[in-house]
């Protein structure tokens, strides 16, 4: 009776394969199929194409629209529109890739309109859940157009200070003059002041000796202000007075109109050119 069965078994298996090769060499021939097949890759081939086309053009147009030169022809602030172009081709670019997306869906007689009603429904329900996250975004989109601050300034927000790096829809990330790293989430920005709009004021405290009169210290800084030749100064450093006095010492005042960003670097200009004159104005005594 086993060799019955054994046999009975075989003859299944090789009717079930032979089935199975009829009906891959059916589909495999199937010209309709192919052509369908065919079609439907040529659709999505071209898809693909003219939304990376678009995505070229649209960021050419951008390019364009937020040329340095056009810019500044237009007055507006050349890091502002840089930073505004950025922004504009990251909301292109995920505009067109969703499109291309629904589109590629819809040749594979997916059905968009119960999908976009389900993620309208999640939207709504993370918009909820997420209001933080919505409050972000808004306030990265107001910093932006309302021309707050821009890549490159140095601001201050709160207890945060330094230049900014990035300024992304939810967060702006702060590189303080040490080194360190602030990212700050944009709805926490509630206050801002920003260093690189106008040129800034250097205020520098010299304290001298009484031993010289007031004339004389400020002739000499005078004459020391007016040799300074620094790319940094938008105007000649001014000796405004005595600033305090005391009985062996006084403090002279000194006011420099500088580049924004740069009164670190003109105070201290400032500061060691008058040390040279004191110095050889001293050893000139001495001698």
């Amino acid at each position: 009776m086993k060799p019955f069965f054994a046999s009975g078994q075989t003859e299944s298996a090789e009717n079930l394969w032979e089935q199975f090769v009829r009906e891959m060499s059916e589909f495999l021939q199937d010209t309709e199929m192919w052509k369908d097949v065919s079609f439907l890759v040529l659709r999505i081939v071209l898809i693909c194409v003219i939304s990376r086309l678009a995505l070229a053009v649209l960021n050419r147009i951008i390019d364009h629209a937020t040329n340095e030169k056009k810019s500044r022809r237009l007055k507006l602030r050349t890091r502002r529109v840089q930073t505004l172009g950025r922004l504009l081709k990251n909301t292109a670019s995920y505009l067109i890739n969703f499109i291309t997306i629904l589109l590629v869906l819809g040749e594979f007689n997916i059905q968009i309109a119960p999908l976009l009603a389900g993620a309208g429904v999640i939207g709504l329900a993370i918009g909820f859940g997420a209001q933080s996250l919505v409050k972000d975004v808004i306030t990265g989109f107001f910093i932006i157009f309302e021309d707050q601050f821009a890549v490159g300034d140095e601001i201050q927000t709160g207890s945060f200070k330094g230049s900014v790096e990035l300024i992304g829809l939810r967060s702006t990330r702060i590189r303080s003059w040490t080194g360190e790293v602030h990212i700050i989430p944009n709805g926490s920005i509630n206050q801002v002041t920003n260093f690189s709009v106008n040129p800034q004021l250097a205020v520098i405290d010299i304290t001298v000796s009484s031993d010289y009169t007031i004339e004389e210290m400020m002739s000499l800084m005078r004459q020391v202000l007016l040799q300074i030749n620094d790319l940094n100064l938008t105007a000649a450093p001014e000796v405004l007075g005595v600033q305090t006095l005391a009985p062996s010492q006084m403090t002279i005042r000194i006011t420099a109109k500088c580049r924004p960003n740069t009164v670190g670097e003109v105070t201290r200009l400032v500061n060691t050119e008058v040390k040279k004159a004191l110095e050889a104005k001293q050893a000139s005594v001495i001698d």
